[in-house]
């Protein structure tokens, strides 16, 4: 691969994926493996139980300081109306890595008249600390950049995300602003990093099918995100099976995720252009009180980084049930 090649492979795979590094979670398909509070601080609880989700996920085992993630959420209700959650997360990328917790608050307006039929209003608030670390002691410094100190850099930041959403029976959405404060962090120059974090996230989903007159359900989603200084913005659109077993619940599905942003490359002779994709199935098991999925991303298009694919497992736990399930087919509440 030549020097043309490799700086399009740079300049695709940093779309989202080194963006995403420098504000907080990454956000990758954790929410797909039922873990919708990663994403939406309103979620925190707003299911039918107490949640606690663990995940890993490593990328490109054949490549040395492959980015790799480490979550730990838990959420539950308290009382009629409140939710709480904490997470806590671990993010590495190379030199760069970083680790940070989050607490958030949410509350949970019930609209209908009785606790059958879902329709519930939440909002939620998280504010969480993260520090950023720039390990540049393995950097060449014979040759001199002023940027380049040689010393293993630190910064620590504050932020608050806020959201909001709307289950009616079926149909759930979602609208999520992260890193709602504008925060000057020394880790970079100022001319290379910008004190504006902020980034929109709007999701949706229907499911149809049931598990009161199917052992079969259905649930298609979609999530769009935004940054809101470059105007990067990309979209996943999901689909979810479900089938109801005598042990619990067997479920699958497919993510596909585009950005609407791509980079040029010089192909030979001829310039051509490529978007970010990426198709992640996923598995996964209820069983009794204890979830696990597999997730499986794999980046598709001429330039790529790697032939291997990103690999996620998830692990969790559901306690504290409060109610029976409202009558409907709403895997996040129920």
């Amino acid at each position: 691969m030549n020097s043309k090649y490799k700086l399009a492979l740079l300049l695709i795979v940093t779309i989202f994926q080194y963006s995403q590094s420098q504000d907080g979670i990454p956000l990758y398909s954790d929410y797909f493996a039922d873990n919708l509070y990663i994403l939406h601080p309103s979620m925190a609880g707003a299911a039918n139980s107490g949640q606690i989700r663990l995940t890993a996920r490593q990328q490109w085992f054949d490549q040395t300081d492959a980015p790799n993630l480490q979550t730990l959420s838990v959420n539950m209700r308290v009382g009629e109306q409140s939710g709480l959650g904490v997470i806590a997360f671990n993010d590495k990328n190379g030199y760069h890595s970083q680790t940070g917790g989050y607490l958030t608050y949410a509350h949970h307006i019930l609209l209908s008249r009785n606790e059958v039929d879902l329709n519930q209003l939440s909002f939620g608030l998280s504010a969480g600390i993260v520090q950023s670390r720039l390990d540049e002691t393995e950097f060449d410094l014979s040759d001199f950049d002023p940027i380049i100190g040689g010393i293993l850099q630190s910064s620590s930041y504050f932020n608050v995300d806020v959201g909001m959403s709307y289950n009616f029976l079926n149909f759930s959405s979602h609208f999520t602003v992260k890193n709602i404060i504008f925060q000057n962090r020394s880790l970079y120059t100022d001319e290379i990093e910008s004190n504006n974090q902020r980034r929109y996230l709007l999701s949706a989903a229907y499911a149809f099918g049931g598990r009161f007159n199917s052992d079969w359900s259905y649930e298609p989603s979609v999530l769009f995100q935004l940054y809101e200084r470059t105007q990067e913005a990309g979209f996943d659109i999901n689909f979810k099976a479900y089938r109801t077993m005598n042990f619990g619940e067997l479920w699958g599905g497919f993510s596909y995720r585009r950005s609407l942003d791509g980079a040029e490359f010089l192909d030979g002779t001829n310039a051509s252009s490529q978007k970010l994709q990426y198709i992640s199935p996923v598995l996964g098991l209820n069983f009794n009180k204890f979830v696990f999925a597999y997730t499986y991303s794999y980046q598709i298009g001429n330039i790529r980084f790697d032939n291997g694919g990103f690999h996620q497992i998830t692990l969790g736990y559901n306690f504290l049930e409060r109610r029976k399930p409202y009558d409907c087919n709403c895997p996040a509440i129920n």
